[in-house]
C-alpha cells in the first residue's frame, strides 16, 4: 500500500474538525439551558425589583412617611432631584438624605392597602395580613 503523507494529513485534520464541532455542540447544549435558568431565576427578578424600587423612589411626595435603609423613619418636608429632607422624632430634627437611601414609602403602602380594601370591601387589617402572606411566599 502506498500512503502519501498528504492523504494521512487530510484524514487527521478531518477527524480533528469533527471532534471539535461535537465538543462545541455539547458545550452549547450544556451552557444555553444553564444561562436560561440563571436569567429567569436570578437576573430577571432582580431587574424587576430594581424597577419597582425606582418607581417607588420617584413617587415620593412631600408629606409621605418613609423608612431609610438605616431604619430612620421620617416625614418628607422638602424634595430635590436626588435628595430629600425628612423630619424625624418629636423634636422635629431634620435630616437631608439621598433618594437612593429610601427603603419603603409607608404612606404609599397604606394608600395601596386602603385602595385594595375598598376594592374588596374588606378591612385594612385583613388586606395587610393577605399582603404579608404574599410577600412571604415571594421570598
Amino acid at each position: 500500500m502506498n500512503f502519501s503523507p498528504v492523504i494521512l494529513e487530510t484524514a487527521a485534520s478531518d477527524a480533528a474538525a469533527g471532534s471539535t464541532s461535537s465538543a462545541l455542540m455539547s458545550m452549547l447544549i450544556t451552557f444555553i439551558p444553564l444561562f436560561l435558568v440563571f436569567y429567569f431565576f436570578i437576573i430577571r427578578p432582580q431587574k424587576k425589583r430594581e424597577k419597582e424600587e425606582k418607581e417607588m423612589r420617584e413617587s415620593i411626595l412631600i408629606g409621605d412617611e418613609i423608612v431609610t435603609i438605616g431604619g430612620i423613619i421620617g416625614l418628607v418636608v422638602r424634595q430635590t432631584d436626588d435628595t430629600l429632607v425628612i423630619e424625624t422624632g418629636g423634636d422635629r430634627s431634620k435630616l437631608r438624605i439621598q433618594k437612593a437611601a429610601v427603603r419603603d414609602n409607608i404612606t404609599a403602602m397604606e394608600r395601596r392597602q386602603a385602595a385594595a380594601a375598598a376594592e374588596k370591601n374588606a378591612s385594612p387589617a385583613e388586606v395587610t395580613k393577605k399582603e404579608s402572606k404574599k410577600e412571604k411566599e415571594k421570598k
